[in-house]
């Protein structure tokens, strides 16, 4: 199997139980996550190693954190102990038309303020195969994306595959930041994975006429977008969720992906996801398929339809982690959808 390392943010999330608002709640349940811990998670279930970067504070909330990544079989060797705090993150679970909400809580965590000098780069990359990052982890701090432009060129330097989740996130930093940071990072990239919002906000890209409250999907948008991206930053692959979100609890899910040699533009089969257990990670556990299918050898479209399987199956999951194997996303790829009692 593949080495592969992710380098971000793990935070402490706390969430509503049963669907309440922040209001009424008493009690919050508790989990670990943020956008490379998962897709590590993914694809140690898949049976990869994996190897997640970050950096915690010294103290028992941090090796919490650290400890359910182990328990999922996610290595931890280059986690650095330094800095303030866990980084935390509040989630209120919309349903129906009622959407979720995140409050951050994450300002001075230890991967904000951690510098290359707390990891050794030649290290980590040593043996690995692919590296995966997110637009999240630079937009958390002006030294986090220093951090990250610094392991960008030590996979380079090792001759590792590289992919990227674009991730917008607007309550870390603006659309005129995130492409001044982003676009120069896309020079270390390999396969760039976004959805339609990230693809203009980190990038400058608008694909058509899409909107997915109204369940308009412009497919020709996207194929011209994602070949505008190839000739400017020559992608392996250009790769896209799409969401057609009917409601909190009702979802449309697809994805399409563009192929810089063949030059074909493919669209997956399409999801209806109903009802949504907890949607988030959903794009993370997407990428993770995304990795997972070109590192198995497969051709590029079952790469996404093992990865649009994996995501809408993660739909089904509580938590930021997607907990399925690999057995159970090429059931539902190979068209069983059933949810028959297995016995």
């Amino acid at each position: 199997m593949a080495k592969i390392i992710t380098m971000g943010e793990i935070m402490l999330r706390l969430s509503t139980p049963n669907f309440e608002k922040f209001i009424q709640a008493d009690e919050f349940d508790i989990n670990y996550g943020g956008g490379e811990a998962n897709v590590a998670v993914s694809l140690a279930n898949y049976g990869h190693d994996t190897e997640f970067v970050t950096a915690v504070p010294d103290n028992e909330i941090g090796e919490c954190a650290v400890a359910s990544l182990r328990k999922y079989n996610v290595g931890t060797k280059h986690i650095a102990r330094c800095g303030e705090r866990l980084g935390i993150y509040y989630l209120e679970s919309g349903s129906s038309m009622r959407p979720s909400k995140v409050v951050y809580d994450r300002a001075h965590s230890s991967i904000s303020t951690a510098a290359a000098a707390d990891f050794d780069f030649d290290a980590i990359f040593e043996g690995a195969d692919w590296f995966h990052f997110t637009g999240i982890t630079p937009a958390v701090s002006d030294t986090a994306a220093e951090l990250t432009e610094e392991a960008l060129k030590a996979a380079r330097k090792h001759g590792v595959k590289v992919s990227v989740d674009l991730n917008f996130r607007k309550k870390l930093w603006s659309s005129e930041k995130a492409q001044k940071v982003m676009k120069n990072l896309m020079q270390y990239v390999d396969v760039c994975i976004g959805n339609e919002e990230d693809a203009e906000l980190v990038l400058g890209y608008k694909p058509g006429k899409t909107n997915v409250t109204s369940g308009n999907l412009e497919l020709a948008g996207y194929q011209s977008i994602f070949e505008q991206m190839v000739a400017d930053y020559n992608f392996e692959y250009c790769v896209s969720s799409l969401r057609v979100s009917n409601s909190a609890s009702d979802n449309g899910w697809s994805a399409c992906i563009y192929a810089r040699d063949s030059k074909v533009f493919y669209h997956s089969k399409e999801y209806s996801i109903h009802p949504i257990i907890d949607r988030v990670g959903g794009g993370d556990s997407f990428a993770a398929g995304v990795i997972c299918g070109l590192l198995d050898g497969k051709n590029f479209r079952a790469a996404l339809e093992f990865a649009v399987a994996a995501s809408a199956l993660k739909h089904t999951i509580p938590g930021d982690f997607n907990l399925v194997s690999r057995k159970e996303v090429e059931t539902l790829a190979g068209g069983d959808a059933s949810g028959r009692v297995q016995r």
